[in-house]
């Protein structure tokens, strides 16, 4: 949950300072800032991808993964949850225009909250205690908030409920989940989850734009492929 808070704390910093200045922060500042943590986000999904016992393993996954995501249609999946919950609450506000509070809250959640990094993130901060993903995320959101508030207003900071409830959800639902796992299968999920976070990199770069949510059916292959060969009495060095 460490990775939620400090991303919470994030949000209201950057949409509280996004609300005060308005639309006086250049947007070549935020850029810079944006490629930034591009160049670690590519560093950090190269560490994680270095954890793998078999590359074999990973490369496997990540592949099956794609293969399914794209039959899922996952990513397509996520904008229309998006856009559907854009049309209830604009529904729900019947004939009048969606206001600035409300347009601010939903926009900053479905952002802060509908995305690759935040389940990678939250997973590897249930399972290992690690908040780097969500410690990234956090900086991301940061920026992000203070851009929102600057012409949304107030609404923005209280995305930070939703933060809460759903990525902290998340990752104590990892956290059930690592009486399951075994040490290679964590390994191998997040030697998986650092080739997705790549992709992340490249996206935040904008070098390439990759349907990373497509891929994520590879971190439930990743650990399931360890332990079916785990119980063929095959090793993974």
């Amino acid at each position: 949950m460490l990775g939620t808070l400090l991303n919470i704390v994030t949000v209201l910093l950057g949409g509280g300072i996004g609300a005060l200045l308005g639309s006086r922060l250049p947007e070549r500042v935020r850029e810079t800032v944006l490629n930034g943590l591009g160049l670690v986000t590519l560093v950090v999904g190269v560490q994680l991808t270095f954890e793998t016992h078999n590359i074999l393993i990973v490369m496997g996954s990540v592949l099956i993964g794609g293969i399914l995501g794209e039959w899922w249609r996952i990513d397509a999946g996520l904008e229309r949850v998006s856009e559907w919950l854009r049309q209830r609450v604009a529904a729900r506000m019947g004939d009048r225009p969606m206001g600035r509070f409300t347009e601010g809250f939903i926009t900053a959640s479905l952002v802060f909250c509908i995305g690759p990094m935040t389940i990678l993130g939250s997973i590897q901060d249930g399972l290992t205690g690690d908040i780097t993903l969500l410690a990234i995320k956090s900086l991301l959101d940061g920026f992000a908030a203070l851009a929102f508030a600057s012409s949304l207003g107030i609404g923005v900071l209280f995305s930070a409920l939703t933060i809460l409830i759903y990525q902290g959800g998340l990752s104590l639902l990892a956290g059930l989940a690592q009486s399951v796992l075994t040490d290679p299968m964590i390994a191998e999920m997040s030697a998986t989850g650092g080739v997705l976070i790549l992709a992340i990199g490249l996206m935040l770069l904008d070098i390439k734009r990759i349907r990373v949510a497509n891929l994520l059916p590879a971190l439930v292959i990743a650990p399931a492929v360890v332990a079916l060969l785990t119980a063929l009495g095959v090793s993974l060095g």
